[in-house]
Parts: structure tokens; sequence; C-alpha cells
């Protein structure tokens, strides 16, 4: 089956993953746009009919060939175009490897390091430092079962 991804991306719903390995992040080196060049964390545009959480599967594996698990939301971005979820995840495996599209260079840093680093930007380093400081708060998913019928539910709460 052919999908034309342009037509199928919610081009206002977008995710972000934090994979950590011990005291590693998950970074690439974004190849276009504003953070061209920039060492941001892997993520991307969510597509029709995907949730949030296979969205960040997909694009985490897409980019980089690690294979990780959302478990926490971190943190939401909003402005009057689109929305941005951060989620922390758990990694599974994987030897980080660029796709040589969206980033040319995919990499595990020590988080610490990171935030002195000028290669990555201010909301990476908002991202970062907040998993520092607070990842013990993120939010965590609460199985529930809901009576309407729109696809998977979940809910991210305290």
């Amino acid at each position: 089956m052919n999908i034309n991804h342009e037509e199928n991306t919610s081009w206002c719903q977008s995710v972000g993953g934090i994979v950590m390995k011990g005291n590693e992040v998950l970074l690439v080196r974004h190849t276009y746009g504003a953070g061209k060049g920039k060492l941001i964390i892997p993520g991307g545009y969510v597509q029709v009919g995907e949730t949030p959480q296979d969205a960040l599967r997909r694009e985490i594996f897409e980019e980089t060939t690690v294979i990780a698990e959302p478990a926490r939301l971190a943190g939401v971005r909003f402005n009057l175009k689109d929305w941005y979820a951060v989620f922390l995840m758990d990694y599974v495996s994987g030897t980080p490897q660029s796709d040589n599209m969206e980033n040319n260079e995919a990499l595990f840093m020590d988080i610490h390091e990171a935030l002195k680093s000028p290669e990555v930007p201010d909301l990476t380093r908002v991202i970062l430092k907040g998993v520092i400081d607070n990842s013990d708060h993120a939010l965590k998913n609460i199985p529930f079962v809901s009576r309407e019928k729109n696809g998977e539910y979940s809910f991210y709460g305290i």
C-alpha cells in the first residue's frame, strides 16, 4: 500500500522523545529548518490515524534505529499553530544510526554535557533541564476504558 505521507500528516501535532541510556540522552543533528546543524531530541509529526505514542515509536526508530517505548509525559509545548508533546522513553535496544535525511548524526550524549553544549538549542535545553530536575514528576499513563468509540484512549496524569 502506497501512503502519501504529505497528505497523511497531522501538521499541527508533533512529538519528541527523551531516550535515556544511563546518564546519556539520545540526540540527533538536524539537517533542515530552524534546528539545522543543532542537536535535538528525535521526534516528528503524528500521522492521521496514529496515536502520539505510536508516532513517537515510529519516529525514534526511523531517525535513529533505536527502539524505545513511551513511558511518561514530560511536557507539552503549545502555540497558536500547533502542539508538541514530549515523552520520557524507556530505552529498549539499538545503537544510534543517522537516517541521513532528517539528521546527519545520531548519538547518545551525557545529559549534563548536552545542557552545556552550544549545539543544543533552547527548547531542547529546557526539556533536558526538566528531565534532570523533575523526571520523577512526569505524568504517567493511567489506564481506563472509555465508553466512546474514538479509537485508543490514553490519559496521562498524576
